[in-house]
């Protein structure tokens, strides 16, 4: 039998701010391939400015998938981003051996590379009870009641994203089981090799560079993009940094400068987190972003790992 050619994912992650848009594009057009977006913001059409996405001049130097390809008005959950992204791969790898995943999101990073877990369907009256108290009484709240329900997964989730908490606490509320309880202990193999590379700087300059970016949002108008998307507000993709703050802010409850400091601070706050949950992988080979080199080093590596 003629010996097949490996498929090979190359995952790039790293914090927010950190430079993975660059980095993915150009290691993409080395090998000649496309990148796959697992950026769990990028995906929603509506929200451009607030989700720092790739920019119309690097869309247009390589295919990008998984951008703009919803309406944050579509249910869009991690189980339908793995199903939908492994048809994508299967399709993708018929024409190149290598595909890029580039993205700052672990848990859809993990739905692609392990599998997401298999997890039982909520009752939807539970749902919009938190929902309820989630206005009402606020994330801290919902926070506290996953604190006790389940340590190991409050742990472990990104603490800032309500839709999370919920789909946890619901979970919980409908069987009596923790969320954590469900997590695979095995991983689901994949039929493509997969090589994951993970960006980082010195903390000092990626808060520098992230408190820099959000006052460019403000400056590209994230303000009238916050507001155009006013009606929607509801929704689960707009409970996210740089959106809840400026809805506040639109709301009365807090001035403008105190908004902007407040992105800035939960995007420190978020990057902190993505970093804690990608040292977690041992599979992830790390490179300094600011490294002249940086894109020579990461096709050295995966041409040596391949």
């Amino acid at each position: 039998m003629p010996h097949l050619p490996t498929k090979t994912l190359l995952v790039i992650a790293g914090p927010t701010a950190i430079g993975k848009t660059a980095a993915a594009i150009e290691v993409a057009k080395h090998f000649n391939t496309v990148v796959v977006s697992a950026d769990s913001r990028q995906f929603f059409r509506e929200m451009s400015i607030g989700t720092a996405k790739p920019s119309a001049e690097e869309l247009a130097q390589v295919r990008h998938y998984f951008i703009d390809s919803h309406s944050i008005t579509e249910p869009f959950s991690v189980g339908d981003f793995e199903r939908e992204c492994l048809l994508l791969l299967d399709e993708l790898f018929k024409k190149h051996d290598y595909v890029v995943l580039a993205g700052g999101s672990g848990l859809y990073i993990k739905a692609i590379c392990e599998g997401f877990d298999d997890l039982p369907t909520a009752d939807p009256a539970i749902r919009e009870r938190l929902n309820l108290e989630l206005e009402e009484k606020g994330l801290t709240y919902l926070q506290e009641k996953l604190k006790l329900a389940d340590s190991l997964y409050y742990n472990q989730v990104d603490l800032g994203n309500p839709q999370r908490i919920i789909r946890a606490l619901e979970v919980f509320e409908s069987t009596g089981n923790p969320i954590s309880s469900y997590r695979q202990a095995t991983v689901n193999k994949r039929p493509f090799e997969i090589i994951k590379l993970a960006l980082n700087m010195p903390r000092e300059l990626l808060y520098r560079r992230i408190n820099d970016r959000v006052d460019i949002m403000l400056q590209q108008g994230l303000l009238a993009e916050v507001a155009s998307l006013l009606p929607h507000r509801q929704l689960n993709a707009l409970n996210t940094v740089g959106y809840s703050e400026i809805f506040d802010y639109m709301d009365g409850a807090i001035t403008l400068d105190k908004a902007v400091e407040m992105i800035k601070q939960n995007t420190r706050r978020f990057a902190k987190r993505q970093l804690t949950w990608f040292r977690k992988d041992q599979q992830f080979i790390w490179f300094d972003a600011g490294a002249p080199d940086l894109i020579e080093k990461m096709i050295e590596v995966v041409e040596k790992t391949s």
